[in-house]
């Protein structure tokens, strides 16, 4: 029998925030979820939940996770989602809201720093390390208006549907390349 890759997908966001470009990565996991078959419960650190799925054509272990603490503090929870699954940082991929891309666009980065992104300083932290996988979700930026009241403002309904939509394939395109990589 051929080996299974592993792999579980943490949406970063403010659960109390829902729709926020903030949030992005968690409306995305809820999508997963409702795409995948995967039922989601909820558990002290946050809500998660496991099955075999193909995307593609690749089976795979998929585990979704979404953090109840707030962004800034979530990376322990994420961390032990993974320690309890016995999951390495490379079988971890994170999706966070970026306003350094347009939105709607979805770029794929392996390690690195956290580019100020305070989510991923918390894993970062809490991981021991910078080797995970990152889906950053473009958000954009507006010039006149502060940063944090921006990414705490509500998506567009066209990037609600986006990420709902479209947008979902190419997350389940980059999740399926990565399942290939940690395959072999």
């Amino acid at each position: 029998m051929s080996h299974i890759p592993k792999l579980l997908v943490a949406g970063l966001g403010n659960l109390p925030y829902p729709g926020t470009r903030h949030s992005v990565g968690q409306l995305i996991v809820d999508e997963l979820a409702r795409r995948t078959g995967i039922r989601m419960s909820s558990d002290r650190d946050g809500f998660s939940g496991e099955s075999i799925v193909t995307l593609g054509t690749t089976p795979l272990s998929l585990t979704l996770f979404k953090s109840k603490h707030l962004m800034n503090i979530s990376g322990p929870s994420v961390a032990a989602a993974c320690r309890k699954r016995g999951l390495k940082p490379d079988m971890l991929i994170v999706l966070s809201d970026s306003t350094e891309h347009e939105p709607c666009k979805l770029k794929y980065r392996l390690g690195g720093s956290a580019n100020g992104h305070n989510g991923l300083k918390s894993l970062i932290s809490a991981l021991g390390s910078q080797d995970f996988h990152r889906l950053r979700v473009g958000v954009g930026r507006h010039p006149s208006m502060n940063l944090s009241d921006y990414v705490l403002g509500k998506l567009s309904s066209h990037e609600r549907q986006f990420w709902s939509g479209d947008g979902v394939d190419l997350v389940c395109d980059a999740i399926e390349k990565v399942a290939q990589k940690v395959k072999g």
